[in-house]
């Protein structure tokens, strides 16, 4: 969610050419608060020439931005959220049928639209710009993004998507999509992830229409920002908001997980949006952040074509949920094909109970990687996205371990341990072997590192 934003060279090791595209069928859409307007491939990329990625039946001319990898592109179009009976579609749905049973709008229909196959290919207006990210924010940056070149890339949030919602004429929906961040490798960390994004717009008669004597009050006033509220939001409207929106969440979660859930506000403050909030929960015994939400900027409701409403926005990670109500372990697991995992999603009604029995556990094998950092600018997220491009998910984590600064030459290592582990399978020594000694080589010739190996 682009308002509690927290974004936490990319190597090109395999030579294998993309399939073909492949057409999809989507999810058809039910009634106007359904969208599922299908992305049309499978694998849906390809590369015809080196200067060019072809994706979603559209070409994009690469440039020094241009950083995704075949491994990322291969996920586009999947579409985990809508595949019948797969865990993410499980709780996409137990969500939605929430806010559709929840609020009704006046003419007895669910007041919020759903959209859950917009293209995740938008343009860095669409996922910046829009959403008032100043252009030296850090959540910009290559390390931490994956562009097709500088004006288009794959989105990182769903937010990506508000202004353009908001500016068609909705004041409340939710959006659903696969995100793409370049990210640490552990077992609740993966470079595409599935988010929902929700909006709500109200007028000044929908705010305090249930007030006492709240004929008088109003949405803005012409003040200044504070460390409690925006410059043109009156204070009323704001608390309002804040209410509302923490009463709409806190349902959700308790509808999902049980009313013996417990729920903490922490405030947080940014400088293109206030007040904003992240919600955590307490399940199993220890506190798990799964939100991000506030009140909106009013200059992007504005500048959508809204100015006379005020609003709240909230994000949330459906793979975190996820593992959270199923207690699944790993996050790699969502992509698995093993008819043992997805067999045990395969219910009769989305709000079934169910455990997940894990798959049989198989040993890890660690190898370290150790090198000498070049003297030009390096991240660590450019050597994860490597490892992740050559050994794919038999990777099971990355972790730095050790940094060396030479006394005398003051030159900089890294060393990395990788976990090798197959959630299907034993891998042997030979296998890893040979996927290590391919992440030493691709590392020096990708990223002009000095082996210590």
């Amino acid at each position: 969610m682009a308002m509690l934003w927290k974004f936490m060279r990319v190597a090109k090791y395999s030579k294998t050419a993309l399939s073909p595209e492949v057409r999809v069928k989507g999810i058809p859409a039910n009634s106007r608060h359904s969208s599922s307007k299908s992305v049309p491939s499978d694998f849906a990329a390809s590369t015809p020439c080196s200067n060019t990625v072809e994706l979603l039946g559209k070409a994009y001319p690469q440039d020094n931005y241009s950083n995704v990898t075949e491994k990322i592109l291969c996920k586009v179009g999947k579409n985990l959220h809508n595949k019948k009976h797969h865990p993410l579609w499980l709780i996409k749905e137990q969500v939605k049928d929430h806010f559709y049973k929840q609020y009704i709008g006046r003419r007895g229909t669910p007041l919020f639209s759903v959209y859950d196959g917009l293209s995740p290919v938008v343009t860095v207006q669409q996922n910046f710009d829009s959403l008032l990210i100043p252009q030296n924010h850090a959540s910009r940056r290559k390390e931490d993004n994956y562009y097709l070149n500088r004006d288009h890339m794959l989105r990182a949030h769903t937010s990506a998507h508000q202004w353009d919602l908001i500016h068609s004429g909705l004041d409340a929906f939710l959006a659903v999509g696969d995100v793409y961040r370049r990210d640490t490798i552990d077992n609740s960390h993966y470079p595409v992830f599935h988010q929902m994004e929700g909006v709500r717009l109200f007028s000044c008669h929908e705010l305090f229409s249930n007030v006492k004597d709240g004929e008088g009050l109003q949405l803005f006033e012409q003040g200044h920002r504070t460390a409690h509220k925006q410059e043109c939001h009156t204070m009323e409207a704001v608390r309002l908001v804040e209410f509302n929106l923490k009463q709409v969440l806190t349902k959700l979660m308790t509808h999902i997980f049980g009313d013996g859930l417990q729920v903490r506000w922490v405030d947080c403050y940014f400088p293109f949006t206030h007040p904003s909030f992240e919600m955590e929960i307490h399940f199993q015994g220890e506190w798990m952040e799964v939100l991000g939400c506030g009140v909106m900027e009013q200059q992007l409701v504005n500048s959508a074509g809204a100015q006379d409403k005020i609003g709240w926005a909230f994000g949330l990670g459906l793979e975190r949920l996820a593992m959270i109500l199923y207690d699944i372990p790993d996050i790699r697991l969502f992509w698995s094909e093993d008819e043992r995992f997805l067999k045990q999603f395969i219910v009769p009604h989305i709000w079934q109970k169910i455990k997940f029995q894990p798959l049989s556990r198989y040993p890890p094998l660690i190898n370290d990687i150790s090198f000498w950092l070049p003297s030009e600018t390096y991240s660590k997220n450019d050597f994860y996205d490597l490892a992740r491009t050559v050994g794919g998910d038999l990777i099971e984590k990355v972790v730095l371990v050790d940094e060396f600064t030479h006394p005398e030459t003051k030159k900089v290592s890294h060393c990395y341990r990788i976990i090798y582990r197959h959630p299907e399978r034993t891998l042997t020594q030979d296998e890893v072997h040979r996927i290590h000694q391919a992440i030493e080589e691709s590392a020096v010739q990708e990223l002009g590192v000095e082996g210590r190996f």
